[in-house]
């Protein structure tokens, strides 16, 4: 069972062992698959998927390959659901609603970055079954930090607990939304609900990053049009462990294994949620 392989024999999962176990996984793999070409890629590694602004690096591939090796190593029994799988061959998606436990793995959430020679890019990793996200673990190896989150237990960044918190009264909300690159005219116009006094909105940068901010409350809320589990599953835990809260468009709880309402949102705690909510499911 995926549950008993998180808490162990103490019943905690932070004092398991297990945690620190995919944690290295998740290093290892960086270490030997991504950074030693960041900054260092050749034309030749770099490839469009869907179009100029969805890209994918020899780094995205390898460190993916090496995720399904060490993950499905650590629980026997689990699956992989990786992005470049999934671009590949789309049954993959369909492990999400199995009965196995799944590793849900972006090998480089912001290649966009990664290949421009930024910092802010990350490794997502999340594990879930039946639809339930249990644990995730969100690596940025170019600024050496590590949040995990765990359901029922809180998050972390490199060990200290986090809390979201809750914007000072009256202040301008920051909310990070999906870049215009990535959206249709319809979501343009969607997102367009967001341009009102009292929220100042920006294009988001690598999603799980930006998760991240929510979490520890340097960012207010991120708005996305786009649901791909690997991008929102180890981010949407850690908000939500942080305090914080999501809603797709009709209200619901986003769900990995597809078919929310779009666009939604995550954001520092309830109240913040249900305001940009709000703006984006009013009529126009």
């Amino acid at each position: 069972m995926s549950e008993e392989f998180l808490s162990g024999t103490t019943g905690s999962p932070w004092e398991s062992g297990t945690l620190a176990l995919v944690e290295e996984a998740v290093r290892k793999a960086a270490a030997t698959e991504i950074m030693p070409r960041f900054r260092r890629l050749a034309e030749d590694e770099i490839v469009e998927k869907n179009g100029p602004h969805d890209l994918v690096t020899v780094a995205d591939r390898s460190a993916e390959e090496h995720l399904t090796a060490s993950l499905t190593a650590l629980l026997p029994g689990s699956v992989v659901v990786g992005e470049e799988a999934v671009h590949a061959d789309p049954r993959i998606r369909e492990a999400l609603n199995g009965d196995a436990p799944v590793w849900i793995v972006d090998p480089v959430d912001g290649t966009r970055q990664f290949v421009h020679g930024e910092p802010g890019f990350c490794t997502l990793v999340a594990l879930a079954r039946h639809g339930e996200v249990l644990a995730s673990w969100t690596y940025a190896p170019a600024l050496d930090e590590m949040a995990v989150a765990v359901r029922g237990h809180g998050a972390r960044v490199d060990g200290r607990p986090i809390r979201a918190g809750s914007p000072a009264p009256g202040t301008v909300l920051e909310v990070a939304t999906s870049h215009p690159d990535f959206t249709t005219e319809v979501q343009k116009r969607a997102l367009l609900a967001l341009r009102v006094d009292g929220i100042h909105s920006r294009p988001c940068g690598s999603a799980g990053l930006e998760y991240l901010d929510v979490a520890r409350g340097d960012l207010d809320a991120v708005v996305f049009s786009w649901e791909n589990s690997w991008d929102h599953a180890a981010g949407l835990l850690l908000v939500a462990e942080a305090g914080g809260m999501d809603l797709t468009l009709t209200g619901e709880r986003f769900r990995v294994t597809g078919g929310n309402a779009l666009p939604f949102t995550a954001a520092r705690d309830e109240a913040t949620a249900r305001r940009i909510h709000a703006l984006l499911a009013a009529p126009r």
